[in-house]
């Protein structure tokens, strides 16, 4: 079996003491990283980040990989897989959501490039309860069998905690709002990635 890095977690204030030393990299959507990010992170959604692979890795020979997100999770995520190619990372714990919470900066681009879009774990909250809302309501509306939407959910759910991953969060991530307006919006961000090497 290898022995890949194991990912460093950092707290809040270790990594608000040292943000000028990290290549930040958010992996969240593009549209929850255009409603705030850490100063100076570059967005690489998590479903992008195998694309990036020689981009980070040239990057990190140059300097510590810092991986976000919102809460941790895909963070975590992402810091895996970058592990197995043998870069080094370290995470934030808590993610943008514990980072604003402390009352520490974020970066809004311009209203012209960003749009305000939820959290993904907002969206799948919503987008779960709005499920089994309708499957209950259609169950005793129409059939009973439109019940099982509602228990479907609920089983997705479940399995999604006890994995640590969403498949409900992969489907909302591909939709027309979480996905940059322009093309090249990855792009800008590999070429940041190949200017720190």
């Amino acid at each position: 079996m290898a022995n890949f890095p194991t990912p460093v977690v950092l707290g809040t204030e270790q990594v608000r003491a040292r943000l000028d030393e990290f290549i930040v990299i958010d992996v969240r959507t593009a549209g929850e990283y255009g409603s705030g990010h850490l100063p100076g992170a570059l967005n690489v959604p998590l479903d992008q980040v195998r694309r990036a692979l020689p981009e980070i890795e040239q990057a990190a020979r140059h300097g510590e990989v810092l991986v976000v997100c919102a809460s941790g999770a895909r963070a975590e995520s992402a810091s895996r897989l970058l592990a197995e190619q043998g870069i080094v990372t370290a995470t934030l714990e808590g993610g943008t959501g514990a980072w604003a919470a402390r009352g520490y900066e974020l970066t809004v681009p311009p209203a012209t490039e960003a749009r305000a879009v939820w959290a993904m774990e907002r969206q799948v909250r919503f987008t779960a309860g709005t499920l089994v809302l309708l499957g209950l309501v259609l169950g005793w509306l129409v059939h009973p069998a439109f019940q099982v939407l509602s228990a479907a959910i609920a089983g997705g759910l479940v399995f999604s905690a006890l994995t640590n991953t969403c498949g409900m969060a992969v489907v909302l991530g591909k939709l027309p709002y979480n996905r940059p307006r322009t093309a090249d919006h990855l792009d800008t961000a590999l070429a940041a990635l190949r200017a720190h090497a």
